[in-house]
């Protein structure tokens, strides 16, 4: 979700429902070295709490400098990436999934962090490396014993990305093995996924966060499942073209027209999934330079949709 998931779709997230966000993937050692951008993704908003800032990195020292300076932006939990697969995090650098290769590295981390911070420590990983190394919970009894107040297992290795299956019985196995916190994570897509994931798995909370880009109610939806076993619709189209709206105005706010523009057009392209002419419309996202092009599409949308 790194590039995806920032303060503008979290906070829209927030309102629908979701229960607490979590921080884009920020480099420990470019906050160490003091690098602006890095520094912009420990930035803690009240209308996002629960918040949580994220952490990705390979040396336990630098880690623990990082997690001390995300610290002081007053998160209220660190949360230390084991799970990302993208090659610039997980092979380049060694960090997010490549610490499924090296477990006591890996606790290493987890022990150095919660030795210097006083909020609570999380850790997200994967199955495995591979079909050959899925270790999750070894890994997870290692990071339980290192302080990990949590910890969240997407059912995927890294070899797959986000390829199917995902794997729900090793999520089911981490839950066995460790006394702390699991969220299970991995194609919740639906009410009905988030309630298979908890019936299959016994976690205690689920993530989303694909199912989330383009429909951010399904937060809510999700809720009124889990909650009184009620199927939400989705909201009509024009209330799903305001949300749009609200969230790319937001992004404007906290970035500027020019970044804000660049980075809407995916999100654009997201919302317009499952409409009439969405191949239209995603082809009018590709070209975004101001908010009057957004209105345009939205505008084309409800044109295309008339029920």
């Amino acid at each position: 979700m790194a590039g995806v998931a920032d303060r503008a779709m979290r906070e829209v997230c927030r309102e629908h429902g979701a229960a607490y966000a979590v921080g884009e993937l920020a480099s420990a050692k470019g906050i160490s070295l003091h690098d602006k951008k890095s520094a912009a993704y420990l930035e803690v908003n009240d209308s996002e709490r629960p918040y949580g800032s994220q952490l990705f990195g390979c040396e336990p020292d630098i880690m623990a400098e990082a997690a001390k300076m995300a610290e002081a932006q007053g998160p209220d939990f660190i949360d230390i990436n084991m799970g990302c697969p993208a090659p610039k995090v997980a092979v380049s650098s060694g960090g997010g999934s490549a610490l499924m290769k090296d477990p006591d590295l890996a606790a290493r981390i987890v022990e150095a962090v919660v030795k210097v911070v006083k909020v609570p420590v999380t850790v997200k990983m994967r199955a495995g490396w591979d079909d050959t190394l899925k270790n999750a919970v070894e890994l997870a009894r290692l990071v339980e014993s290192a302080g990990a107040a949590a910890i969240t297992v997407h059912g995927r290795t890294r070899v797959q990305m986000y390829a199917p299956p995902v794997d729900i019985d090793i999520i089911r196995r981490v839950k066995q093995a460790v006394k702390v916190p699991v969220i299970a994570n991995g194609d919740v897509d639906s009410p009905k996924a988030a309630a298979k994931m908890y019936e299959e798995t016994g976690c205690d909370f689920v993530m989303v966060g694909r199912g989330a880009m383009g429909q951010p109610w399904i937060f809510s939806q999700i809720n009124a499942y889990l909650e009184h076993e009620v199927i939400l619709p989705d909201p009509p189209l024009e209330k799903k073209m305001l949300t749009l709206i609200d969230q790319v105005n937001r992004m404007e706010q906290y970035k500027g027209t020019k970044i804000a523009m660049m980075e809407a057009r995916k999100h654009v392209a997201w919302y317009m999934k499952g409409l009439n002419g969405a191949a239209e419309l995603r082809r009018m996202a590709g070209c975004i330079r101001s908010q009057d092009d957004i209105i345009e599409i939205v505008k084309k949308a409800m044109e295309l949709n008339k029920v």
